[in-house]
Parts: C-alpha cells; sequence; structure tokens
C-alpha cells in the first residue's frame, strides 16, 4: 500500500470505530434514531455531493441507480448492525461482521471483478480475518443469548458488508462516480427510504433530544469513515483496502473490553495482534 492508502485507512478505521462505539453507548434502536444520523448526514454532504457532481460531470442517470442500490444496502446493514448491538456485545457483533465482510470482499473482487491479488496480499487478507474471527470467538458475557444472538447478528452484517462494499467500489471505479457524489446520493435515498416508519413514530422527538450528541457525531463520522475508504479503493484493488480497514477492529474490541467491562481480554489482545501483523502484511504486499 502507498503512503496515501494507508493513510486513507487508518482515518477511516478511527472514524469507523468511533461512530460504532457511539452507537453502542447510545444503547438505542428503531427507525427513528437512524433517520436522524441520515438525514443529519445528507444535509451537512450536500454542498460536498453537490460539488463534485458537478464538477466531474457525473452521469445523473448512472449517480442515480448506483445511489439507489447504495442507499438501499446501507439502510439494511444500520438497520442490522443497531439491532446487533442492542441484543449484543459490541465485541462479538463487531469483530465478526467486520471478518465475514472483508473475507467476502476479497473473493467477490476475484469472482466479479477480475482482480487478482498476489500471495502477499491473500496471505495478508487471511491473517486479518483470522486476527478478527479469533477476537470474536473470545466471545460475550459467558452463558448469556447475547452472545449467541451477537454471532448471527455479526454473520448478517458481515454478508451486507460484502456487498455493499463491491456495489460502491464499482461505482467509483469502473462506473466512474465521484467518491462524495456518490455517498451523498446514497444518504439522501437512506433518508427518503427510511421517512415512512421515522416520521411516525411518536418518540422522534424526543429521541433528538436524548441523542443530540450521538446523532451528529453518527451522522458526520459514519459517510466519513466509508467515504475514506472509497477513496482509498480508487487507488488500490478491493481485495487490499476491504482486509486492511478492519485494524478498527483492535480500537473497538479494546474499547469493548475496557469501555463496557466486556469480558475476555487476553483473548482480545492476541487477536488484535494478529489483525496488526496481516495489515503489516498487506501494507509489505
Amino acid at each position: 500500500m502507498t503512503p496515501l492508502v494507508l493513510l486513507l485507512v487508518a482515518a477511516g478505521a478511527l472514524a469507523h470505530a468511533t461512530w460504532n462505539l457511539t452507537i453502542k453507548r447510545a444503547g438505542t434502536s428503531g427507525a427513528g434514531f437512524l433517520w436522524l444520523t441520515f438525514a443529519v448526514g445528507a444535509v451537512v454532504f450536500a454542498p460536498f455531493g453537490v460539488w463534485s457532481l458537478a464538477a466531474e460531470g457525473a452521469d445523473l442517470w448512472r449517480w442515480a441507480g448506483f445511489a439507489a442500490g447504495s442507499g438501499a444496502l446501507q439502510v439494511g446493514y444500520f438497520l442490522l448492525l443497531q439491532k446487533g448491538y442492542s441484543v449484543g456485545d459490541v465485541s462479538v457483533v463487531y469483530p465478526l461482521a467486520r471478518g465475514t465482510g472483508p473475507l467476502l470482499s476479497v473473493v467477490l473482487a476475484i469472482v466479479l471483478l477480475g482482480e487478482r491479488p498476489g500471495w502477499p496480499v491473500l496471505l495478508g487478507a487471511a491473517v486479518v480475518v483470522a486476527g478478527v474471527v479469533t477476537i470474536g470467538l473470545a466471545g460475550g458475557r459467558a452463558g448469556s443469548r447475547a452472545n449467541r444472538a451477537g454471532v448471527l447478528f455479526g454473520l448478517a452484517i458481515g454478508v451486507l458488508i460484502a456487498v455493499y462494499t463491491l456495489w460502491d467500489a464499482t461505482a467509483v471505479t469502473a462506473g466512474g462516480l465521484p467518491v462524495v457524489g456518490l455517498y451523498w446520493g446514497s444518504l439522501v435515498v437512506q433518508t427518503v427510504v427510511l421517512a415512512p416508519w421515522a416520521l411516525r413514530d411518536r418518540q422522534l422527538r424526543a429521541t433528538a433530544i436524548a441523542h443530540r450528541v450521538a446523532v451528529p457525531v453518527v451522522a458526520v463520522l459514519a459517510p466519513l469513515a466509508y467515504i475514506f475508504i472509497l477513496l482509498a479503493i480508487q487507488i488500490a484493488p478491493v481485495s487490499v483496502v476491504a482486509p486492511a480497514r478492519e485494524v478498527s477492529v483492535v480500537l473497538v474490541s479494546l474499547a469493548g473490553w475496557l469501555w463496557f467491562r466486556e469480558p475476555h481480554p487476553a483473548q482480545r489482545l492476541v487477536g488484535a495482534a494478529i489483525v496488526l501483523l496481516g495489515v503489516g502484511v498487506l501494507t509489505v504486499g
């Protein structure tokens, strides 16, 4: 990886870990909270999205199609993620999701995008996934239903991560769309899709007040984290970027132990070390 790709991946991982921990700490679920983050994000990123589409002369029909698909996939992802965090430990759901996602992303990038990563990249990706799974298998609170539910949600979320990663990667590479313009369009779609459910929520105003800090944090950092990764994908192959971004798992797993008092710190530290080793192999490869 070039220094620029490494910087983008690191910035994306930090932002990603921060907004995931913010959602977990908020302890809320449902369409209302998510819709508020989508709506605020759509407004914040609107000037940048419109400017990027105009500056690059993007094909608006192509943009609308890719944005619609991206928005629909992202709504499904956020709903599953939020529900998973409400019933399971963050250090179970997050690592399993982030381990399954890049593994499938690498496979799909080879099959669908024709990428041909060398053995160092494949080895690095395998090491990252092994580290993530090590963290995930540490489990949550012993004997709890939350642990089993967290595993199931983590795996389901991982599948969605792989699908939307490949979809959006195609949009900004083969489709030639600007990264910020694409994701701003995705945010608009997310806001529209979720509006019928969110606006029927009688607690929407109360949710906005109760989570007046969490909403803007997630609204800004969630898109920004993904924009950094899509910019990296424009420079480096998906099979490299998708596993490398999982350094965020190290941050979340450690925070789950220190912040939320989730158990088995020793296994989480071993898994974190394995993830960092894999990212190091990817950097060299």
